[in-house]
């Protein structure tokens, strides 16, 4: 079937809120995070630190970050996962999506240790973002190299 078979993804999203390109794409990267039914502040910090990086989020301040993560998180926790996704991937345009999986991907690997849920929210994520299982393949491929020191 694909990278770790099993699909999150098959609930309506209850969310009536439509994000911006940059939301969309921090929200899958949250998403990814707490797929494994946790997420710390480290991994927000890293979150923060890996998107402000992006020249999507150049023009963002620290402060327009950190709402912009509160409004997230808060849909998090109010809708739930499959909603808060649903959210993201509506919102999401077609050149953003392999990058919003490459950055999903690379916070999923950064701790060393990859969850049963964290593998399926991968496979379900690649899935339902329509991207090719051979590129796929390839950003978890230099996603592992990138992540091993």
């Amino acid at each position: 079937m694909g990278l770790f078979d099993k699909n999150v993804f098959n609930s309506q999203s209850q969310v009536q809120d439509s994000l911006s390109p940059a939301e969309a794409v921090a929200a899958i990267t949250l998403a990814a995070i707490a797929s494994d039914g946790y997420m710390s502040e480290e991994e927000t910090r890293s979150v923060s630190a890996i998107l402000s990086r992006m020249k999507l989020f150049q023009s963002y301040t620290s402060d327009v970050i950190v709402g912009m993560f509160d409004k997230l998180l808060n849909l998090l926790r109010q809708e739930g996962i499959d909603a808060f996704f649903n959210t993201a991937q509506a919102s999401l345009p077609d050149n953003l999506k392999e990058s919003a999986f490459a950055l999903a991907t690379d916070m999923v690997l950064a701790d060393g240790v990859v969850t049963r849920d964290e593998q399926d929210f991968l496979n379900d994520l690649y899935h339902s973002l329509g991207i090719a299982s051979d590129i796929a393949n390839q950003i978890v491929q230099v996603m592992l190299i990138k992540n091993r020191g």
